[in-house]
């Protein structure tokens, strides 16, 4: 009889799981439906973002795959009100070419306007072009830190069954990922930050050497708009600037 009752009560626990899991990916692809609308009729400038007479150091935004800079809009204006200079890279385009040619479109950037100290914030795959320019020690001098939100470092075994070739290279065994994977990256200076379920990234987002940090939201896309989120990166970002270390966590 308690071993009955224990049962009943584990399964009761698996079903209130399944059913808050669902509650957040519905929820999550409420938000990406919601702001890549919002981005399609979007009309802000780059150039806006990049105001001098800000205080701040420079903050480069990084979005994910079949994200435009636009996406990530909501956040840089947020940054730009912070004081910091905020660089979009608006050659990426929605981000569907491989890690090397997104590094390369980044580098131009940051080299074309002599950016240095800068911290980078992405979001998804925007993180592993940011790990791939760490690689290079041209960028690598360039930059402070990396803020990695909801980034599949350890690739996604989900993307193999995407029929579409630029998401399923992010899968593990795929050739551009597993070729970014195994550089020779200075990982202390990435922070990689991810919620309690991610429905994209079963494999989770944790980077060896880095400082992770995993907080109770939950999604891929809609965690960038959590307060408790946009908090944390205004502090890496000022912890950054103050030479705070970036062990693991």
């Amino acid at each position: 009889m308690q071993q009955r009752r224990v049962e009943a009560r584990q399964g009761r626990v698996r079903r209130l799981q399944l059913l808050r899991r669902i509650g957040v990916l519905l929820a999550d692809w409420e938000y990406v439906l919601r702001h890549q609308v919002r981005a399609a009729f979007d009309r802000g400038e780059p150039g806006a973002l990049v105001d001098d007479s800000g205080t701040g150091e420079p903050v480069v935004l990084l979005p994910g795959i079949y994200e435009t800079w636009r996406f990530l809009h909501p956040l840089a204006r947020r940054l730009h009100a912070a004081g910091h200079p905020v660089h979009v890279v608006a050659a990426l385009g929605d981000n569907r070419m491989s890690l090397q040619e997104a590094a390369d479109r980044v580098q131009r950037h940051l080299l074309e306007n002599h950016l240095g100290d800068v911290t980078i914030v992405a979001h998804s795959k925007g993180g592993l072009v940011a790990r791939t320019l760490l690689a290079r020690p041209e960028t690598a001098a360039r930059i402070r830190r990396v803020v990695a939100i909801s980034t599949p470092f350890s690739g996604s075994v989900l993307a193999g069954w995407i029929p579409i070739p630029a998401v399923r290279a992010l899968r593990p065994d795929g050739p551009d990922f597993a070729r970014s994977a195994t550089a020779d990256v200075d990982v202390t200076r990435v922070v990689s930050i991810w919620g309690w379920y991610d429905p994209h990234i079963p494999g989770g987002c944790a980077l060896a050497g880095a400082r992770n940090i995993e907080v109770p939201v939950g999604g891929h896309f809609r965690i960038l708009g959590s307060p408790r989120v946009l908090a944390l990166v205004d502090e890496l970002i000022d912890d950054a600037v103050g030479g705070g270390g970036a062990g693991e966590s």
